[in-house]
């Protein structure tokens, strides 16, 4: 019995016959994060974050931060900050129900990805909360599989600037456009009490 695949995988599998190239790939996923991997992920500055709910609707949303802020804790364990966003926390308020993710990191520089599933928890007192200045609270992800897949399709693109406001302890991270909008509109009532959008210094 495949743990990776379901019927539907399988019927699409044998309509293109290709099931022996699928069953080649499921024993190449391992729930181990080898030191390849951790090479790769520690290099990454962004990826990109599928969870589900309840009612098994998808979200997929986009990580970013400094390189090396998805940290490997162990060859079984990722952690990542949750940083300041816009407030509705789709994706982590599908962790708190549901704790399915699904990660992808992509090279695009070099065209390799790597994809990592698995079992994610929050916790808003981890030990690692004073690593990551202005986070939320962290999320920890236990791998089920990890595994590369064909970069065929990657497009290959480099760095033009990282974002300014991904938070570091040596600088005031700004305040973010849109927020600064709704105090200018009249509408500072929907931002969160203590935003920096709030204060007019900034």
């Amino acid at each position: 019995m495949s743990e990776m695949y379901h019927d539907g995988h399988r019927e699409l599998q044998q309509r293109f016959d290709t099931g022996r190239l699928a069953e080649f790939f499921e024993e190449l996923a391992e729930d181990v994060i080898n030191e390849d991997r951790r090479r790769f992920i520690g290099e990454r500055d962004m990826f990109f974050l599928a969870t589900v709910d309840p009612n098994g609707q998808p979200n997929c949303s986009y990580k970013g931060g400094a390189p090396g802020f998805v940290r490997v804790l162990d060859e079984h364990t990722v952690a990542f900050p949750s940083y300041d966003g816009n407030g509705m926390f789709l994706s982590m308020g599908n962790i708190a129900e549901t704790a399915e993710v699904g990660l992808l990191f992509i090279d695009f520089r070099n065209q390799v990805r790597l994809r990592l599933n698995g079992a994610a928890t929050i916790d808003h007192d981890d030990v690692l909360m004073a690593e990551y200045p202005e986070a939320q609270f962290i999320v920890r992800v236990r791998a089920r599989n990890v595994f590369a897949n064909c970069p065929r399709y990657i497009h290959k693109m480099e760095l033009v600037e990282r974002s300014v406001f991904v938070p570091e302890a040596s600088r005031e991270t700004p305040v973010t456009p849109w927020k600064r909008s709704f105090v200018e509109r009249g509408r500072a009532e929907i931002i969160p009490k203590g935003d920096p959008a709030l204060d007019g210094d900034r």
